[in-house]
């Protein structure tokens, strides 16, 4: 059965599409937020949050929006940062960033990028974790992101310290310092001001500029002096004042400062590794200085070690190491100095501390004999060199990377607007192409409708003119015939009525055969009489229900058959009142006969075909069934024939229904409301 379809009929399917769609969407996105909520969690262990992300990425992916599917993954990307899964985040982390370059979300870029610079710092991997902070920070910087921004460029001045580009590393520092002074002065920011002029510092000592040096540890200190609980910050800073004097071979000076940290020994002694590694320094300096006796020297260079070993700690234990070889090799006790000593250069060796090393091997030179100190002080000349050689190497590296990156970036950028102009280019001959085919197309749609339209309107016209024909033809028979039974009646039957009266006087003559004769007479005008009256009777009869509507009908279908070497039934229901309908309906009725009939002739291979007219409940139902090669009804594309058919079906407000099987014919049933 076919319901009518009108565009508003399509309008609404496509609203409750579309509304469906949207509650399907609806029901997703509450299952994402759900399983979000979930990994959010903190009642949840790390295992169980994973696994609820998992869940929300899965709907994530149902839903199909790059952003809803980035922002869970992002979430899976911080809970493996959590549980140190640096594998797992390695790979979830490249496919964000895909997704945040196809979404263009650059805080994600921004947040993805400092990440990977994290992780390649944690893989030693100096060069790609450079490049990925230096991209976060040009992303924190594009979004005025301060804070991410100063963390990002700290982190680059970090990796160029621990590489030796110490003049790199200032630049970088004194950017991340402009950075954070623009921001409020709580104590995070203070702390960070502190660890970026220390790491200025520190870089300024190792370039041998040493008034600069202590210059920048005085200015960490300025601001440590303003953190509450600052006793670390005091300690790091004091203590870094103090190697520098040392260094200088101001000994009083540095031993000043380290007295006056060891008024709070207590104190000190609450981070063993760092009171171990300042111990020995304050025993070597205490010696050189002359302001104790061996022992007490002894005592302390000891205690040191002791409390670096126990706690396995390298870094102090290798200065220990330094400071007890070189107050053994001024107490003239070599080999004891020569112990400590390879101590400090197997560790340095092993840690790859290069300055451990060297200083190791000076002191190697000093003690050992002038055959073996030479090798000694050439293995120090040789790896100072490649030290510096590598230094140099590398000074240049990470500018060069900025270049890169911004070289690629900007390449990048030149790719996407030429694939921009290529897309615009390419999307506009394809609109062109769409138009002019559209048009063309359109054209020839409109001249093959307008030839349909107006063979259509001609056969319409044929028909009326026959119906009006028809028409002028019934009203002069019933004209004639009302004529012909006046003339009959009025006429002829009023004259024989009379000779009949007449013969009826002479039934008054008594002869035998005078009455036998008359009696004949008499009862053949009777006979005659009613002749007439019969005749008169069939003429007045309106029998134009014999050349009306059906017969036009079985006109058409028997030309039609005839025509396609068909054979046809034909029933019509008596019950059918055709005067009730109105002319457009049996136009409608007469050319979808016509065009189911040519179609059968075109497409069916038929031999037979059987039309019906039968009233239902008021409703004239016309099936024609044929015994054709038939068709898949849910495949078939509607020709302009059949879509003339439904037109006119929705004239009338009837229904049209068509049931084909290949190989078992059709039979299209027209449902007519009167």
């Amino acid at each position: 059965m076919f319901l009518k379809k009108t565009p508003f009929f399509f309008a609404i399917f496509f609203c409750s599409f579309l509304y469906a769609q949207q509650v399907s969407e609806n029901k997703l996105l509450d299952s994402v937020n759900h399983y979000r909520a979930l990994s959010n969690n903190d009642a949840y262990d790390l295992d169980q949050r994973v696994s609820f992300i998992k869940k929300a990425i899965v709907f994530s992916e149902k839903v199909g929006r790059d952003t809803t599917i980035l922002k869970s993954k992002r979430q899976l990307a911080t809970l493996y940062l959590r549980q140190f899964e640096l594998d797992s985040l390695f790979h979830i982390n490249h496919e964000n960033l895909k997704l945040a370059n196809k979404v263009k979300d650059t805080l994600a870029l921004a947040y993805i990028n400092n990440v990977f610079g994290w992780y390649h710092s944690e893989k030693f991997q100096t060069d790609s974790s450079y490049t990925y902070y230096y991209n976060a920070s040009k992303y924190f910087d594009a979004l005025n992101m301060v804070k991410d921004q100063a963390s990002a460029v700290t982190s680059m001045a970090n990796i160029q310290f621990e590489e030796r580009d110490y003049v790199g590393c200032e630049s970088n520092a004194f950017k991340a310092i402009r950075l954070y002074q623009t921001m409020p002065k709580n104590e995070y920011v203070l702390g960070n001001l502190w660890g970026l002029y220390n790491l200025v510092a520190i870089a300024s000592d190792e370039l041998k500029q040493f008034d600069k040096a202590i210059e920048y540890h005085n200015k960490a200190l300025s601001f440590s002096d303003k953190i509450k609980d600052n006793f670390l910050y005091t300690l790091y800073s004091k203590s870094n004042i103090a190697l520098i004097y040392k260094e200088l071979n101001q000994f009083d000076k540095s031993l000043a400062i380290y007295e006056e940290l060891f008024e709070n020994e207590n104190v000190l002694q609450q981070e063993p590794a760092n009171y171990a590694l300042i111990l020995g320094d304050y025993a070597l300096l205490k010696h050189k200085n002359g302001a104790s006796n061996s022992s007490e020297i002894k005592r302390m260079l000891h205690e040191a070690y002791r409390i670096s070993d126990s706690l396995n700690s390298e870094l102090s234990r290798m200065s220990v190491a330094l400071n007890t070889s070189e107050f053994y090799l001024d107490e003239g006790i070599l080999d004891t100095a020569l112990n400590y000593a390879n101590i400090a250069y197997t560790r340095g060796k092993e840690s790859l501390i290069n300055d451990v090393t060297l200083n190791a091997l000076l002191l190697k030179s000093k003690i050992e004999s002038p055959e073996q100190a030479v090798n000694y002080l050439n293995e120090y000349i040789h790896l100072n060199d490649s030290l510096v050689n590598k230094e140099r190497a590398i000074r240049n590296k990470f500018a060069r990377i900025e270049f890169e990156t911004e070289q690629v970036e900007l390449e990048n950028q030149q790719i996407s607007r030429e694939r921009l102009w290529l897309m615009i280019l390419s999307a506009g001959l394809l609109i062109t192409f769409v138009l002019v085919y559209i048009i063309v197309t359109q054209r020839a749609k409109n001249k093959e409708l307008r030839l349909v339209q107006q063979q259509q309107e001609a056969n319409e016209e044929i028909y009326n003119l026959m119906l009006s024909q028809q028409d002028k033809v019934d009203e002069a028979r019933t004209n004639e015939k009302k004529r012909i039974s006046q003339d009959l009646h009025d006429g002829i039957l009023g004259r024989l009525f009379g000779t009949r009266l007449s013969l009826d006087s002479l039934n008054m003559i008594s002869t035998e055969e005078a009455i036998q004769t008359r009696e004949n007479y008499i009862q053949e005008l009777k006979t005659i009489e009613q002749d007439i009256r019969d005749v008169s009777h069939e003429l007045n009869t309106d029998f134009i229900s014999k050349s009306g509507y059906p017969d036009i009908i079985e006109t058409l279908i028997a030309a039609q058959t005839k025509a396609h070497k068909l054979t046809y039934s034909l029933f019509s229901d008596t019950d059918i009142s055709w005067e009730d309908i109105s002319n457009k309906t049996k136009i409608h009725i007469y050319r979808m006969l016509q065009e189911s009939l040519q179609n059968i002739f075109k497409h069916a291979n038929a031999n037979r075909v059987d039309i019906s007219f039968n009233m239902k409940k008021n409703v004239i139902w016309l099936q024609i069934a044929d015994d054709g090669s038939g068709f898949d009804s849910q495949k078939a594309k509607k020709g302009i024939g059949l879509k003339n058919m439904y037109s006119r079906v929705s004239e009338f407000n009837g229904e049209l229904d068509i049931v084909s099987e290949k190989d078992n014919g059709t039979t299209i049933t027209i449902k007519i409301p009167i």
